[in-house]
């Protein structure tokens, strides 16, 4: 067990990161972050900022020197570093499990080859590869690139092997994901910790609703059949513990319109859609993420109550001209509001969150959305939440 007042080492400076730092001090950690930015989200909080590259020798020297363990807050830091990491302090999650999911080749692979349910795809590496029959089986589709995509960025709906091909040449030529379009009825995503000794928690279902492919609003709990819920749940295990992994992981989920639960992807750390954990469960995602590092039990995932989470985008900044006022979130009793440091707002960058908390999801859904609005009158849902729970 490594305990309190010990260091802690983080490789990424984002707001995952601060929220683990806030989550490590409060237990009486320290915190040192590593990251090349001169004033990021975690850097800005954490006892000690590290200025440097991820594979920068003399930082990594430093922070293994300096920290009991260490773990990483997004899936693209290299593998090596956390390799390097593990041959001189505790290291959550391996060098080994990150290495799958940061690559949506290997991911789709993994998954396909150890039974789990993932929509038809193939491998694009080049534009032969849309000349096989199985490569036209897939149209309409998603095209996606295999590492560095997120929030939308790096992939294109296709709706015929033309454009398929042409979209391909406009990301670059990279090696990439071809995946069938299938019909969905929702989006579910589940937070899984699993500890060094085994042992596994996981956090309520969440149902998450996307605009322009960025998380909008997370429902919690998730509004579906109880075995279905029961199935995401156990198939996050199993992903868990497939991987041997160890650490706080979140599997995304599609139910398609004939109920069938697919995994769409992983991500080898907490999650935005994990973030209702703040303040509406026992324990939070990010204390989870100390607790396994850390080698301490893991807490209590129950939730308090039903709890709805949005996402504030630089939008809101943009549609108010400057500061948003706050006191439309701030003014509901029940609303807790999250903000990340960041500087600078841009369209569709993640400034902060809020969470509304109420006896019923429907009510704290109404409220959340009600606030939406106020903070960002002018985006309209590209669609429209439903109100209805999935039968």
């Amino acid at each position: 067990m490594i305990p309190p007042g010990a260091s802690l080492g983080l490789l990424g400076g984002g707001q995952l990161g601060r929220m683990f730092a806030m989550a490590a001090q409060s237990m009486g950690y320290r915190v040192t972050v590593l990251d090349p930015g001169p004033d990021s989200p975690a850097g800005t909080v954490a006892d000690r900022h590290l200025k440097g590259e991820y594979l920068d020798d003399d930082r990594l020297r430093e922070l293994a020197a300096t920290c009991a363990g260490a773990t990483t807050e997004f899936e693209n830091v290299p593998a090596e570093s956390l390799r390097y990491l593990a041959r001189h302090c505790v290291v959550s999650p391996a060098a080994e499990s990150v290495a799958v999911a940061q690559d949506r080749i290997a991911e789709k692979t993994f998954l396909h080859d150890n039974g789990f349910p993932v929509a038809p795809f193939r491998v694009v590496r080049s534009l032969a590869d849309f000349d096989a029959p199985e490569a036209a089986a897939l149209v309409p589709g998603i095209l996606k690139v295999s590492r560095f995509g997120y929030d939308g960025k790096g992939q294109a709906r296709v709706r015929s092997v033309e454009e398929a091909r042409a979209a391909w040449t406009a990301l670059g030529g990279e090696p990439c994901v071809l995946e069938q379009w299938l019909p969905l009825a929702r989006e579910l995503s589940v937070v899984v910790a699993r500890g060094f000794d085994g042992t596994v928690a996981t956090f309520p279902v969440a149902e998450n609703h996307h605009q322009h492919g960025i998380l909008d609003v997370t429902i919690v709990p998730a509004r579906v059949p109880d075995a279905l819920a029961a199935q995401a749940r156990g198939n996050a295990v199993a992903l868990a513990e497939r991987l041997d992994y160890r650490g706080v992981l979140c599997v995304e989920f599609f139910v398609l319109d004939d109920r069938r639960l697919l995994v769409n992807e992983i991500a080898p750390r907490p999650h935005n859609s994990g973030h209702y954990t703040i303040d509406a469960c026992v324990t939070s995602q990010f204390e989870q993420q100390v607790r396994v590092l850390a080698g301490l039990p893991l807490g209590d995932t129950a939730l308090h109550c039903p709890v709805v989470m949005v996402n504030i985008l630089g939008e809101a900044w943009l549609h108010a001209g400057g500061e948003p006022d706050w006191s439309v979130v701030l003014g509901n009793p029940c609303a807790k509001l999250h903000l990340y440091g960041k500087r600078e707002a841009r369209a569709g960058r993640k400034m902060g969150h809020y969470t509304v908390l109420a006896s019923s999801t429907g009510e704290a859904l109404a409220q959340a959305l009600h606030i939406r609005e106020q903070l960002r009158p002018l985006a309209q849902p590209a669609q429209p939440i439903p109100s209805a729970p999935l039968d």
